[in-house]
């Protein structure tokens, strides 16, 4: 019988995939900058914040549903195939929004299409690129989330000067050109690893073996992830953790000239820095959940949340409206810079492509929740946004008594482990 040879693979290849992936992200992550387009199409056209917002929310609310498709297209199909016809489909999505003259047109472009692309390109990258790292499962998913989440750092004042030099829909039409040139072009250069794949010279330590990609105890399909506490626990938290977030994303331009004064200009400048805090997030977390423990990271971020949105509450200037929003992102970005990692950690790395997508719903229950929240606080106080900032922080409040409970739970497991669930010290702590 012939001996069967472990498959490895040389190490720089990881790094490349790493970096295209990064880079589709960034195209993808541009869905940060939307409230730049708010505004202006809501003074081309006369629709309303509620109505115009909503193209914002289908774009997050759908991305779970074409992560989880793109993940059964993953297993059969590869990466590269993935990301191909998600570039497309966001691309696209883009271009044609530049020919909306209806919200209709514009839900279906910007918010169905934008958000199958966005699925399809986050979901496939984030979870392969975690395969690739299992030396770095937290480095490699925060950084492809970095770049998500750093779309809006580059495209936002862009944005804004392509808008201000032409039109709103003129823009989308650029814009749409050079993300499906880049995301195809990058495309070409993703792989995910054979079968049996080993990472030369590395092996799992001994206190994380639950936890590796190689332990098939762990590679939980979808439908066993669902039966377990823990899976609902994360979703609700992951829920609580983005609503925050998502709301003052979409509506940080349309507050920061409503509420602070601010000029279009600037606004897209302030944006561009809070989606840079989004992106900074995503890693800095990531760094201080391995070192303090992830559901102490997470409380953390809950307290920063609910107390910076009381101080937007009454924020006048520049700078109050800045540290604030900033502070509210970075807890924001670092939900999404954990999360994957937290997902293969616990869940395994078979089936991340389905199951974190199936996580991933939580993410677009709060980008429903989220934006509604201002926008209906807006237009029933008459433009002021103090109810959504209020009631935003009581739900991270309610975040913090979660996590503390989960804190104390996972320290009894660790003392008396007779559910293997709670196996892992390192991750869950």
């Amino acid at each position: 019988m012939e001996n069967v040879k472990p498959m490895y693979q040389k190490e720089p290849n990881r790094w490349l995939i790493l970096v295209v992936s990064v880079i589709m992200n960034i195209c993808v992550g541009s869905a940060y900058a939307w409230s730049v387009f708010q505004n202006p199409l809501i003074t081309k056209f006369g629709w309303g914040t509620t109505e115009t917002s909503l193209a914002y929310t289908l774009n997050l609310a759908l991305i779970p549903i074409a992560m989880i498709v793109g993940g059964k297209i993953l297993d059969a199909k590869g990466p590269k195939m993935v990301t191909l016809v998600g570039g497309i489909i966001f691309g696209a999505g883009f271009f044609l929004a530049g020919f909306s003259s209806s919200l209709m047109v514009l839900y279906l472009t910007y918010g169905v299409l934008g958000a199958f692309g966005i699925g399809a390109v986050y979901g496939c990258t984030v979870s392969n690129t975690v395969k690739w790292f299992p030396d770095k499962r937290g480095l490699a998913g925060g950084l492809t989330a970095a770049g998500f989440g750093s779309g809006a750092v580059i495209f936002a004042p862009l944005a804004a000067t392509l808008i201000g030099q032409y039109d709103v829909l003129t823009t989308f039409k650029i814009l749409g050109v050079v993300f499906l040139v880049a995301i195809v072009l990058s495309s070409f250069f993703i792989k995910q690893p054979a079968p049996g794949w080993k990472l030369k010279g590395w092996e799992p330590p001994v206190a994380t073996t639950t936890t590796s990609n190689t332990n098939s105890k762990n590679d939980l399909t979808p439908g066993q992830m669902l039966k377990t506490g823990k899976f609902y626990v994360l979703w609700i938290m992951y829920a609580i953790g983005t609503i925050s977030g998502l709301m003052i994303i979409g509506h940080a331009s349309p507050i920061g000239q409503e509420q602070i004064g601010l000029s279009p200009q600037t606004a897209a400048v302030a944006v561009s820095i809070v989606a840079l805090a989004n992106t900074c997030g995503r890693i800095f977390w990531g760094w201080v959940s391995d070192k303090i423990g992830r559901y102490n990271s997470i409380v953390f971020m809950y307290i920063l949340s609910a107390v910076m949105l009381l101080v937007l509450n009454i924020a006048q200037n520049l700078p109050m409206f800045l540290i604030a929003t900033m502070s509210i992102a970075l807890s924001f970005g670092g939900f999404m810079g954990i999360m994957p990692s937290v997902t293969a950690d616990n869940f395994g790395s078979k089936s991340l492509g389905i199951n974190y997508g199936i996580i991933f719903t939580a993410f677009g229950l709060a980008a429903v929740v989220g934006p509604r929240i201002a926008s209906v606080a807006k237009e029933t106080s008459g433009g002021l946004y103090s109810s959504a900032y209020i009631i935003a922080s009581v739900l991270n409040i309610i975040g913090v008594v979660i996590a503390l409970y989960m804190v104390m739970k996972v320290r009894k497991e660790k003392q008396n482990p007779i559910n293997p669930e709670f196996e892992n010290k390192k991750i869950i702590s």
